[in-house]
């Protein structure tokens, strides 16, 4: 059965970092409906004010982050020592585990386009090492499928691969489909699966729904396939899936863990300045 459309969020305009200007389409008022899944944040600028100061060094335990450029530049370091820069077509990668100071500061461009998630880390792992890894464009598969193209950021789609989150088998595609035409996949009905729309409209799990439209992320019950139908302009959008966690959620701003306790713990050690246990310069 096709999934159906169960919930539709259009975000909240924010300003994060040090003045960067995005949509909180995720927060945690939706984690327990969308888990693995804690945070969604979509960057559409073409003014480099909204976004050139950044996100200067803070920390971060508990979670994965995964950002997503379809257009722009990111700089990147973190306190292990990476440094790193974020182009079109690709993406970043970061356990942020036991504990990781890190910075992300967009460069200017012409247009700054692009997500960045957050996954939970299940509360066996919450404490592992931190680590990053960069994926590059040559990473990331491009399927050229009848009306449709599809990027695999991550998971397996036929026989494509993307890369693999080591603690979340998290299934991120980036898909466009040529106007009025459609494109369906199965999928793992265990999953929570999302979309976000980044350009265009459609009719997600049958042509007699609703037609959803750009800038709006779409929840979906748990069924074996997907399916949209695109508008007249075509649509452009990023679909999730992921299996639940299903354990409790205690989130404090950068941090996220499993109950209020281990965040005291966690704020204590920013203070205390032993928050980091793994630092390399």
């Amino acid at each position: 059965m096709k999934r159906k459309v169960i919930e539709t969020i259009t975000g909240t305009p924010s300003v994060d970092g040090a003045g960067v200007h995005l949509v909180r389409v995720l927060g945690p008022n939706e984690v327990y409906r969308f888990d693995p899944f804690l945070m969604l944040d979509a960057f559409d600028s073409k003014n480099p004010e909204d976004y050139i100061k950044g996100f200067p060094f803070h920390p971060h335990r508990g979670i994965e982050t995964v950002t997503y450029l379809i257009k722009g530049r990111i700089d990147h370091q973190d306190s292990l020592g990476n440094k790193g820069t974020i182009r079109d077509g690709e993406s970043q990668w970061m356990t942020a585990g036991s504990g990781i100071l890190h910075q992300e500061m967009p460069q200017e461009s012409e247009h700054l386009l692009g997500l960045q998630l957050w996954i939970n880390l299940p509360k066996i792992e919450k404490m592992t090492p931190p680590k990053y890894f960069d994926i590059t464009a040559d990473m990331i598969p491009e399927i050229q499928e009848p009306n449709t193209n599809i990027r695999l950021i991550s998971g397996k789609y036929k026989n494509y691969e993307g890369v693999r989150g080591q603690h979340v088998d998290a299934f991120l595609m980036d898909i466009e489909v040529q106007p009025n035409q459609s494109f369906s996949m199965p999928t793992d009905k265990e999953s929570n699966l999302f979309v976000y729309i980044v350009e265009g409209d459609g009719r997600f799990g049958g042509e007699e729904e609703k037609v959803i439209s750009q800038k709006v992320a779409a929840l979906f019950n748990k069924d074996d396939e997907f399916y949209v139908k695109a508008g007249e302009k075509g649509i452009r959008f990023v679909l999730f899936a992921g299996r639940p966690l299903k354990e409790p959620i205690a989130w404090g701003g950068p941090i996220v863990m499993n109950t209020r306790a281990e965040l005291q713990d966690a704020f204590q050690e920013l203070q205390r300045g032993t928050f980091i246990r793994e630092q390399f310069y």
